[in-house]
């Protein structure tokens, strides 16, 4: 009954999201911005990979790159090699405590940001200053909130008093 009941989750997760990434920041903060679609996609990979995978990070990639204005595929891209790694050690990573899974999702962010500059530099298109490496940090600041709230969510746990 409760999986019939949130399935609405998975969807309004990666609207959401993408809206995120939508919200206009100031530019000091703009370096500082999550990659939120990646950190939502690893989420659902990590706990439902029967649901989430290649296909859906493919799609929500191209959508991001229809939004967002960027280079066409791009994201589309980036998301399906961050999918990929995490499809390959979905099983050690899903045991790990959410402090090593947020070293994990650390590192798969810095390698996001290589990966994105290789297709910059590929194209000849300019790639994002120095400043914009701190984002993947944040994100793996945010990852164990972010978890244990998708969790929540996804769970139908509630507060009890």
């Amino acid at each position: 009954m409760s999986r019939l009941r949130n399935t609405w989750v998975l969807p309004v997760s990666l609207l959401l999201a993408l809206l995120l990434g939508l919200l206009p920041l100031p530019a000091p903060l703009q370096p500082f911005r999550p990659y939120w679609l990646a950190l939502v996609l690893a989420y659902w990979v990590i706990e439902v990979p029967d649901r989430v995978g290649l296909g859906v990070a493919f799609v929500a990639g191209l959508v991001a790159d229809l939004l967002y204005g960027g280079l066409l595929g791009e994201q589309a891209l980036r998301l399906v090699i961050m999918t990929f790694i995490l499809q390959r050690f979905r099983a050690r990573l899903r045991f790990f405590p959410v402090s090593q899974q947020a070293l994990a999702i650390g590192g798969l962010l810095v390698n996001d940001r290589i990966v994105s500059t290789a297709v910059h530099l590929a194209l000849g298109e300019p790639t994002l200053p120095w400043s914009y490496w701190w984002a993947p940090l944040l994100g793996m600041a945010l990852w164990p909130l972010l978890f244990v709230l998708l969790d929540a969510v996804r769970l139908g746990r509630r507060g009890k008093k």
